[in-house]
């Protein structure tokens, strides 16, 4: 379907790698920041945090959805913005899976770092700002892991999206709704092929972030 161009095919492929890396790198853009704290300062309540961190590696989409949905409606706090029924509001609800999704990785990643080297960057006369730099890059294949793993909850999500997004044709609808929705009018032929050019779409972008990864760890 793809290599035929059917035009609603590309158009709903299209929404999905715009909803799905928007998403994926805003949860990157809030879980690193929180991930490398919580890995490098002690405080009351730390473990408590990092389980709750743990905990929302599992989140279920559809609690998510439903969440994201009371705060987007009409009459919900964030009603005024008239974001339901968007890509806004479907890349708002994959944020919210992903995020716990790289903190608790980037958590893994900083703190799998020998000790020794913290401090012997300390000793090198870094300031905070490069201490911080250096740890990342030191980190950054368990960093990459985290992206991927990110990008992987977000792709393969279809509750929330649902909830939502609303499914609608030609404006929220994304893969794994289509994929719902042909299920359910009993177009099982189409549903699989939309399937397989899911999986083809994953293991692509999948394969691109594990190539940067190993020819990363090469080079070190």
């Amino acid at each position: 379907m793809l290599v035929t161009g059917n035009k609603e095919v590309l158009e709903i492929t299209w929404r999905t790698f715009q909803v799905s890396g928007t998403a994926t790198l805003i949860s990157v853009l809030i879980g690193v920041p929180i991930g490398t704290f919580l890995a490098l300062k002690g405080f009351f309540g730390r473990n408590l945090v990092i389980s709750v961190v743990n905990m929302g590696m599992g989140l279920p989409p559809v609690v998510v959805g439903l969440v994201t949905w009371l705060c987007l409606t009409r009459y919900g706090p964030l009603g005024f913005l008239g974001l339901l029924y968007t890509p806004t509001a479907m890349v708002v609800a994959q944020a919210i899976i992903a995020s716990p999704i790289v903190a608790g990785f980037t958590i893994a990643a900083i703190q799998s770092i020998n000790p020794k080297m913290r401090l012997q960057i300390l000793a090198l006369g870094a300031n905070r700002v490069q201490f911080l730099w250096l740890l990342l890059r030191e980190a950054r294949l368990g960093l990459l892991a985290a992206v991927i793993a990110g990008f992987g909850g977000v792709i393969s999500e279809v509750g929330a999206s649902i909830m939502v997004g609303g499914n609608i044709k030609g404006h929220t609808r994304v893969l794994t709704t289509a994929i719902a929705l042909e299920v359910s009018k009993g177009s099982f032929e189409l549903a699989t092929a939309l399937s397989i050019i899911l999986l083809l779409v994953t293991f692509l972008i999948t394969a691109i972030l594990t190539g940067i990864q190993q020819h990363r760890r090469q080079l070190q």
